[in-house]
Formats: C-alpha cells, sequence, structure tokens
C-alpha cells in the first residue's frame, strides 16, 4: 500500500469516526429502526467517500453525509410504500397489518407517523439542531418551504399527543 492511499484510509477512517454516530442517530430518528439506520449510514458514507476528492468542500463532509441519509431513507420509505400498495392491490395484506397511529403512545413512534418531509425537517430542525437555511438545503426546498414543513410536523405531533392524553 502507498503512502497516499495509506493517508486517504487514516482520513476515511477519521471520517466515519467523526460522523457515524451522529449519521446513525439520525438515521434512526428518520426511520425508527436501528438496523436499517446503520444500514443506511453506510451506504451513505459509501457513497459520500467514493465522491471525497470531488466535493466542493471537504470540511462539509457532515452535511454531505446528512442530505445522502436524508436521501436514502426518503427512498427507503418510497420502494415499502409502493411495496404495500401493490400487496394491497394484489389482495395479500390485509388492511389490518398497518398501525393504527392512535395506538402509538411513545413520541419516537409518532415521528415515525409523519410524512417523511415532515418528519426530517422535525429531526434537522430540533434534534440536528441546524438553520432553517441548512435544513432547507438538506432537504432541497426554500427556507420558506422548511418552516411550514416544520410547523405542520409539530402541530401534527401535538395534536397526536393531545388525542394520547385524553
Amino acid at each position: 500500500m502507498s503512502e497516499g492511499r495509506t493517508a486517504e484510509a487514516r482520513t476515511l477512517e477519521e471520517l466515519y469516526a467523526a460522523h457515524a454516530p451522529g449519521a446513525v442517530r439520525l438515521a434512526f430518528l428518520l426511520t425508527g429502526d436501528a438496523h436499517l439506520a446503520e444500514d443506511l449510514v453506510q451506504e451513505a458514507f459509501v457513497k459520500v467517500a467514493g465522491r471525497f476528492g470531488h466535493l466542493r468542500s471537504r470540511g462539509s463532509f457532515g452535511a454531505y453525509l446528512r442530505t445522502t441519509v436524508v436521501n436514502l431513507s426518503k427512498g427507503h420509505f418510497r420502494r415499502k410504500h409502493t411495496e404495500r400498495e401493490f400487496l394491497k392491490r394484489e389482495g395479500r395484506v390485509e388492511a389490518s397489518a398497518f398501525p393504527d397511529v392512535v395506538a402509538k403512545a411513545d413520541a419516537a413512534q409518532m415521528l415515525q407517523e409523519l410524512p417523511h418531509r415532515q418528519r426530517a425537517a422535525v429531526v434537522l430542525r430540533y434534534y440536528e439542531d441546524l438553520s432553517e437555511h441548512q435544513a432547507a438545503e438538506i432537504l432541497g426546498c426554500s427556507p420558506d418551504a422548511m418552516k411550514a414543513l416544520t410547523a405542520r410536523g409539530i402541530k401534527t405531533l401535538r395534536s397526536m399527543m393531545r388525542g394520547e392524553e385524553s
């Protein structure tokens, strides 16, 4: 192994150690599944690391990784939704197989019931503590759209919680 390759491997190890734990937490909050979260982060890391030499700003590796995690989780849920719709059309799954939102008392579970973009907006703003502009950039929307997504997500979560307390 050449010296340049060793330095690159060491840099990737350092990046993984620095960013993977936070990315796994983000992915878990987006998916609600620890194993899926780890898989998504590994896939995201491979994608971003593969383009490491082409990144505009290497200091922005964490932002690129977060964006990739959000996009991969969105793709995962899109595929799952397509699968469920196909199975429903084929009559292979009963409607009762899908969880009832009202039956979930835990806030983390309620978070999973939000539409993906609202869930991502709430997680990026309040868990990742990103600014509206940073979160909007990750979701690929305007700061005003980010505000609206966050507001709708929080409003829905509050109404779920009030319904649980009644």
